[in-house]
């Protein structure tokens, strides 16, 4: 599977502003809880033990052995059936050079819904984009797919429906990736939109993937823009899975719609 890089994408994010709490040394920073370089970080997982203090020991026994010290069970309760959840503080002697940190971003500008379409319409005239979206996979939560395309949008920010320089077509939940491609190509999409917020087990890298490695396959992978989003999705994650970008929570259709425009009016390709 081809995996787009942030410079091929033209997408490199921007170099990070230096400057952090006062006093505070970029090149080793750790852990913050009470006091400033204490390393105090708070860990919460489950162990298939019965609740006891053998379960908490169990857990402190599991957080030494990541590296860190002084394990402090602060919570623990019974989940029955065996299983035990715990909530632990601890020391972390680890520190990273924030100063060589580089993450790529979508760095389109985000434009307001007047300034995306007389951009689009002085490029493209009367023309529209052909955006088609959907939850893929066994995903039936349109929550956020809707989100972005329908007229109400979020956040106060009308969904994609709103703009006269797109046509959409939103295919709903649960489908499968052969389905979404049929429907492109029927549509004659130019960008096509998926939303992934069932994770469990990471399925929702998995089920991107393959999609990307099916579009490649049936040699349509670069005819059009591909996008996801999800509560577990970022842009180093979607360029990671070979999509063009991705958006996390919290994303308005604005951002979506300025990038959309953006990058298609960027790569001079013709709707």
């Amino acid at each position: 599977m081809a995996v787009l890089t942030p410079e091929a994408a033209g997408l490199a994010g921007p170099a990070v502003a230096l400057s952090g709490a006062r006093g505070v040394d970029l090149t080793q920073v750790r852990a913050y809880g009470d006091t400033l370089d204490d390393g105090q970080v708070m860990l919460t997982f489950s162990l298939p033990v019965p609740f006891g203090d053998e379960a908490k020991e169990a857990g402190r026994q599991l957080v030494r052995q990541m590296g860190l010290h002084e394990p402090q069970v602060y919570h623990a309760h019974d989940l029955g059936e065996g299983f035990t959840y715990l909530i632990l503080y601890a020391k972390s002697p680890f520190s990273v050079d924030f100063t060589k940190i580089s993450v790529p971003k979508v760095t389109s500008t985000k434009l307001d819904h007047t300034a995306i379409e007389r951009l689009w319409s002085g490029h493209y005239g009367n023309a529209r984009l052909r955006v088609l979206g959907a939850c893929t996979g066994d995903d039936a939560h349109t929550v956020g797919i809707d989100a972005i395309l329908n007229y109400k949008g979020y956040h106060g920010d009308k969904g994609l429906e709103s703009y006269k320089c797109f046509e959409i077509k939103n295919l709903g939940a649960q489908v499968p990736n052969e389905v979404l491609l049929q429907e492109a190509r029927a549509f004659g999409a130019h960008a096509i939109l998926v939303s992934q917020v069932v994770t469990q087990k990471d399925c929702h890298r998995s089920n991107l993937a393959a999609l990307i490695d099916l579009a490649e396959a049936e040699e349509i992978r670069d005819q059009m823009l591909f996008l996801c989003g999800g509560p577990r999705l970022s842009h180093p994650i979607a360029l990671e899975l070979g999509f063009d970008a991705g958006f996390g929570p919290g994303t308005t259709p604005g951002a979506v719609a300025s990038y959309l425009v953006q990058r298609w009016v960027e790569l001079g390709r013709q709707p």
